[in-house]
């Protein structure tokens, strides 16, 4: 669930223009692994009509550091327009703070596991800027979150802690069940907080860097591609870091 974004790529290679948002690269993403590996999952993609979330995504050579611009908004999801949404997975894909209330959260998790990639709870605007800023509701939604995934900035900001291994337990107190903090090219650790498991997840080197929009998003989407399949924390933990790593090489949402 999560708005189509209109994105605007800068990159020293490349400067192009296309859809964007978690929703769009999620979605596309598990799309094309559906098709291509056989699996018999499905799902759906809830999106809104009208106006767009705009966002500038400025890279320099480190891909891991963008600077980024929020051009226009979309109006939040709202309870009812989600009422009937059933599903044993739900994903957010929060842009903005404004996307999903916590009484929108509380009720999808009565009736499914959620996703949430905490990036857009972060986010304050001023006067087109990003910034990074503290989740207000931080402690009153993260207990119907059951896969919450934070990079290494936001995971600062959210809990205070620059070491991941606390950050992640803290993140469990709050009644996460599945971290999953990621740092880019130097991997990602996942706490599994039923089991009290930490698993270290080793980055795997692109061939080459071309977008990294998305990213993330296609980090989530490899995670609950192989968790809805049956897999084990740490497998799918490997295999989103190896969809990433070849979304890394092209422009665009990855295709299988």
């Amino acid at each position: 669930i999560g708005h189509i974004t209109q994105d605007h790529i800068i990159t020293p290679e490349i400067d192009y223009y296309a859809p964007g948002g978690t929703a769009y690269f999620f979605s596309v993403a598990i799309n094309s692994l559906i098709g291509t590996m056989g699996s018999d999952l499905s799902f759906s993609l809830v999106t809104k009509e009208g106006t767009k979330h705009f966002f500038e995504n400025k890279y320099g050579e480190n891909m891991n550091n963008r600077q980024q611009r929020v051009l226009s908004t979309a109006a939040p999801f709202t309870f009812e327009e989600l009422s009937d949404v059933n599903a044993r997975y739900t994903v957010l894909g929060s842009l903005l703070a404004s996307d999903f209330s916590v009484e929108v959260i509380k009720s999808l998790s009565e009736r499914s596991i959620v996703v949430l990639d905490v990036q857009g709870f972060l986010r304050e605007v001023r006067d087109e800027k990003v910034y990074a800023v503290d989740w207000k509701d931080k402690i009153e939604t993260l207990k119907y979150v059951d896969i919450l995934k934070v990079n290494e900035y936001e995971m600062e900001v959210l809990t205070g802690k620059n070491e991941p291994h606390e950050a992640a337990l803290m993140l469990a107190e709050w009644g996460v069940k599945e971290v999953l903090l990621t740092f880019g090219n130097y991997g990602s650790l996942i706490y599994d907080a039923d089991n009290k498991v930490f698993y270290e997840i080793p980055a795997f080197e692109p061939e080459t860097l071309v977008d990294a929009t998305g990213c993330g998003d296609t980090y989530v989407m490899g995670y609950v591609f192989k968790r809805a399949q049956g897999a084990s924390v740490e497998e799918s933990g490997l295999f989103a870091a190896a969809v990433s790593s070849i979304k890394l090489q092209n422009k665009g949402p990855f295709i299988s």
